[in-house]
């Protein structure tokens, strides 16, 4: 089961979640059995499936527009909570997409960057959240990516360094699979765009803060840790059939409170950052970051205000991002 599957059914379980209406883009509706299924076990919770394609920048506009006019219209809603956990990891089968970016960029990082950034119109200005669905792939100083063996000994661990190499990262010419066709490559790809999305927790907090409508919207990030999940299919046999499917369920069976967490757990975890305001949250949980339900450090470089700057200016102009498609004051 996936950490959405799990979110959704205990969204459904819950009155007090239940009680709002649902958005959940897939990439293609039609065939989002499960996703329905989860749902349909529901009889109190209102929804709605979309087909989002967030290496698509068209069509994450067309579906922020759509979601904002219902939004403007009193057919549904302000946001309550916006979720940008959507996984993507090429495992050296590295492509781009039409506009020449690395389609794990797109998928992991600049497709949530402009899908936040548009529907900040809809946001609940007095209490909606935005989580971000981190990794410790984003940490190459993080203990527990030493078994990728992602960052060899002699190796920079710097990632962002300024616009060049962000627009590298971005096309997919840094770490690229025709240098390194290995899955570690992969994985510093795969890292560097979960860096990016943290990076944009941290800014877009500090940017918020600043806006008079927006200073009660928070963002927080999650590290849900590993699971079993379906985003190994790309991997090697070794790693998408032993590794994701023998040996992380059973440690999972074994250690229910271990590294390798079930999916249930996580998909808890993740609504808790979304909804609670425990005494670990407050009522308003600006720039935190969790592991689990553990308040986390992020990478020092993800808190370096000088390649957030970087990093943010490359996104508005890789996004076109213009003046009037977003209500964030402080936007360029």
């Amino acid at each position: 089961m996936s950490t959405a599957k799990g979110s959704i059914l205990e969204i459904v379980s819950r009155p007090e979640l239940a009680k709002y209406h649902g958005h959940y883009p897939v990439r293609d509706a039609e065939s989002a059995a499960e996703l329905k299924a989860a749902l349909a076990s529901g009889k109190t919770h209102s929804s709605n499936v979309l087909s989002l394609d967030l290496t698509n920048l068209a069509n994450v506009r067309e579906i922020a527009n759509t979601i904002n006019s219902r939004v403007a219209a009193g057919e549904i809603p302000p946001i309550r909570a916006l979720v940008l956990n959507a996984g993507w990891q090429d495992f050296g089968k590295q492509s781009w997409i039409e506009t020449e970016l690395d389609k794990m960029f797109a998928a992991k990082y600049l497709g949530h960057w402009l899908l936040a950034l548009l529907l900040l119109r809809s946001m609940d200005k007095d209490a909606g959240r935005i989580v971000v669905v981190g990794s410790q792939s984003h940490d190459p100083y993080d203990k527990r990516n030493d078994p990728t063996r992602a960052y060899p000994k002699g190796m920079s661990k710097t990632i962002v360094e300024d616009g060049a190499r962000m627009e590298a990262i971005a096309k997919g010419t840094w770490s690229s699979a025709k240098e390194d066709p290995s899955w570690p490559a992969s994985h510093r790809r795969y890292g560097a765009a979960k860096l990016c999305l943290i990076m944009m927790m941290h800014e877009l907090q500090q940017r918020l803060d600043q806006d008079p409508a927006l200073n009660k919207v928070c963002i927080l990030g999650t590290d849900l840790g590993t699971m079993a999940i379906g985003i190994s299919r790309r991997a090697p046999w070794i790693i998408r059939a032993l590794l994701f499917q023998i040996i992380f369920p059973s440690v999972t069976w074994l250690m229910p409170n271990g590294n390798i967490r079930p999916t249930s757990r996580s998909a808890a975890d993740l609504l808790w950052a979304a909804f609670d305001s425990d005494e670990i949250l407050g009522e308003f949980p600006k720039d935190l970051h969790f592991l689990g339900r553990g308040p986390f450090p992020t990478s020092a470089e993800s808190q370096d205000a000088q390649n957030r700057d970087v990093m943010w200016k490359e996104s508005v102009r890789l996004a076109d991002l213009k003046e009037g498609d977003t209500v964030l004051t402080h936007w360029s």
